[in-house]
């Protein structure tokens, strides 16, 4: 089954990412389907490109993300299919496999410019256009001169993704311009802030490094930011209780001084 891979690396009582529904039928030929990016902080930071095809998300894992200059080519590692309802997942893996915070980055349309994407993709020549948020244009997936021949089933096969030369490419860096997600136009900072800051105070996803210091960072961010809000939270509630009391004792008065009235 195209899911068995990545079900086998993932322990859904533990991760928050869907284990994904059997069944679902993709449309065919030179039709639109869904496609996302996912920017994808774990033991390094890298970004996950999925395009829908046979009911599951193809995935190809491209370390310094798209390029939208077609003078350069960038890496795409292509992975194990995700389930097609990984397409809206973001949030934070506490540990094992992929553990690390996942931002939805970009999310639309990839329609293929080939009737077949399976003789496509056995050719090791994937043309397609997206139309997404961030991403839109004409794009092609090339294999490297000696990776292994397409099955969906398999892993970490060299693939380069480059951006055709088109009116929406150019030299514009588009993960430095638009690094925010598509879904809650958050950082890594707003989506570990609103799941849990203290996951990683031991044992976090990469340790040393760019990476490392860039997870101290964002952990002390998120901190920050969830603390902030309880005491935002807390001075409302203490501004709540301040009122409702200066509201009883208003209260209080109003009925003292009207039975002084009556009497």
């Amino acid at each position: 089954m195209a899911l068995d891979e990545y079900k086998k690396k993932r322990d859904f009582t533990k991760s928050p990412e869907p284990a994904g529904k059997d069944g679902r039928k993709s449309p065919a030929g030179k039709t639109a389907r869904f496609f996302c990016v996912q920017k994808h902080l774990a033991s390094h930071l890298h970004y996950d490109l999925r395009l829908e095809h046979n009911g599951v998300l193809l995935s190809w894992a491209v370390p310094k993300g798209p390029a939208l200059d077609p003078a350069t080519n960038r890496l795409a590692m292509h992975v194990e299919d995700h389930p097609f309802e990984y397409g809206e997942f973001e949030g934070v893996i506490p540990e094992g496999y992929g553990a690390g915070i996942v931002m939805l980055w970009d999310r639309g349309t990839w329609t293929p410019e080939s009737d077949d994407v399976e003789a496509a993709l056995a050719k090791g020549d994937l043309k397609f256009t997206l139309d997404g948020y961030k991403l839109k244009g004409s794009w092609v997936l090339v294999r490297t001169k000696g990776g292994a021949k397409w099955s969906s089933g398999d892993s970490d096969r060299s693939w380069l993704l480059i951006k055709h030369r088109d009116q929406w490419s150019g030299e514009l860096d588009i993960t430095e311009f638009a690094p925010l997600s598509v879904k809650s136009e958050g950082d890594f900072a707003d989506i570990l802030a609103e799941d849990n800051p203290d996951v990683w105070r031991s044992n976090r996803p990469a340790q040393g490094g760019d990476t490392g210091k860039l997870f101290e960072r964002i952990i002390a961010q998120a901190v920050a930011m969830k603390t902030g809000r309880s005491e935002g939270s807390e001075g409302s509630k203490a501004s709540s209780r301040s009122e409702s009391s200066k509201r009883s004792s208003r209260a209080t008065t109003t009925k003292k001084a009207a039975a002084s009235k009556k009497r």
